[in-house]
């Protein structure tokens, strides 16, 4: 230990964060250009080779080149997640239709409004109440 500097030892630790910093950016990159709708096949297989053979250089191309359009995918992947967790948080609480439970205890109370008001009979209403129910 006496042989390798406090300094050095910091230094060691900058230019790993960095190389992994390389390696993440690198990987996203690599997800971005199969993910990119608006490339051609040979496109991608050139933007890959590219970030893959020089990969330093073909990394940074393609960030200076495609990076406001790698920002804009991310942004519409995230609504498109979000809207589809949305639609899923709905369907399972229930809110729509009369299937779920929420759609149980309107039904059962707008039932219970009609033979209050007089619209329909007991009969009637067990009839319908047991046809929610099932």
């Amino acid at each position: 230990m006496d042989d390798y500097p406090l300094l050095n030892l910091f230094w060691t630790m900058l230019w790993f964060f960095l190389w992994i910093m390389w390696l993440f950016l690198l990987f996203r990159v690599i997800m971005d250009i199969f993910r990119s709708d608006d490339l051609s096949g040979w496109a991608k297989a050139g933007w890959l080779i590219l970030a893959l053979v020089l990969p330093y250089l073909g990394v940074l191309v393609y960030v200076i080149a495609r990076g406001k359009s790698m920002g804009r995918r991310d942004v519409q992947e995230a609504k498109e997640r979000d809207a589809a967790f949305k639609a899923y948080i709905r369907d399972a609480a229930g809110t729509e239709g009369g299937s779920q439970k929420g759609g149980h205890v309107e039904g059962l109370s707008k039932l219970a409004d009609l033979k209050d008001r007089g619209a329909i009979t007991e009969d009637e209403y067990q009839r319908a109440k047991s046809r929610l129910l099932v």
